[in-house]
């Protein structure tokens, strides 16, 4: 049984369910199979700052083209000091807010696209899902990263099937330092102008504006060496200063320097000492 065949089983077994949708590969994924396994199914997307605008235009295209019945929600979590504080376990007053929420507009089961990949991380949101008995699917029909890739490839999502992966962006902000809601679209303008910047001949698959104490580090996921002196580089820490500068988040454009990319390097913290 493939992969699809087993999370169609798993849907249709579930019936209509309440999705929470945040314009990524999984739970768009899940969305489009679910709307049409599971008639009834209702997809949920938090509208807010830490949301990319590219994320909730992905949502919305598909729920036009594919007449989901969608509702756009305002979580919450940017007003919760617990989140904008910034804490390792942010993900966790996330979660907590988003689900508060969508539970309180639903009476279908709620189910989020983790798959198994995640179950390896130290995620504190999914610590929130447990508390909101959210189901997810894709670890119940035992389907990864790679699987769910297949799945958008197998039923055509050409615009799916290769997005990166983009964490919220709430998750460039070393931790620790609090969460200005007005610097997260910049950091947003800043890494899609970054796409256009870096040559194609690098291959990038990762590219992150991460905000530290001291410096802005943009890094670029890329098999190749990165020459902080070509011409690219150049522009692309100009850019980033000139783009800071325009928000009015002068004191950050002081030193930008580029790096390989590095995954969770925002986190100060070891996930083995915060669960510990």
């Amino acid at each position: 049984m493939s992969e699809l065949e087993r999370l169609a089983t798993r849907l249709r077994e579930a019936g209509p369910i309440a999705i929470a949708v945040s314009g990524g590969i999984d739970s768009m994924t899940l969305a489009y199979v679910a709307h049409r396994t599971s008639p009834g199914t209702r997809m949920y997307h938090a509208l807010s700052p830490a949301v990319p605008t590219q994320a909730t235009d992905r949502v919305k295209h598909y729920a036009a083209i594919e007449n989901w019945s969608l509702a756009l929600i305002d979580a919450g979590e940017i007003a919760d000091p617990r989140y904008t504080s910034n804490p390792v376990n942010r993900c966790y007053f996330c979660k907590t807010n988003l689900y508060d929420t969508v539970v309180a507009n639903t009476s279908l089961p709620v189910a989020s696209g983790t798959n198994t990949d995640d179950l390896g991380d130290y995620r504190p949101g999914l610590i929130a899902a447990d508390e909101h008995r959210v189901r997810h699917p894709f670890v119940e029909a035992g389907i990864d990263k790679r699987g769910i890739r297949s799945i958008a490839s197998e039923l055509g999502l050409d615009d799916l099937k290769d997005l990166p992966a983009s964490p919220c962006l709430s998750s460039r902000i070393t931790t620790g330092i609090a969460i200005d809601p007005a610097l997260l679209p910049v950091i947003n303008e800043i890494e899609q102008r970054l796409w256009t910047l870096v040559p194609v001949a690098l291959s990038p698959t990762s590219i992150r504006c991460r905000i530290r104490p001291n410096e802005v580090a943009l890094e670029i996921e890329t098999t190749c060496d990165i020459d902080e002196d070509a011409v690219w580089a150049i522009a692309a820490r100009d850019m980033t200063a000139d783009q800071l500068i325009k928000a009015d988040f002068r004191d950050l454009a002081h030193r930008i320097v580029i790096e390989p990319y590095r995954r969770g390097s925002a986190f100060l913290v070891d996930a083995v000492e915060v669960m510990a």
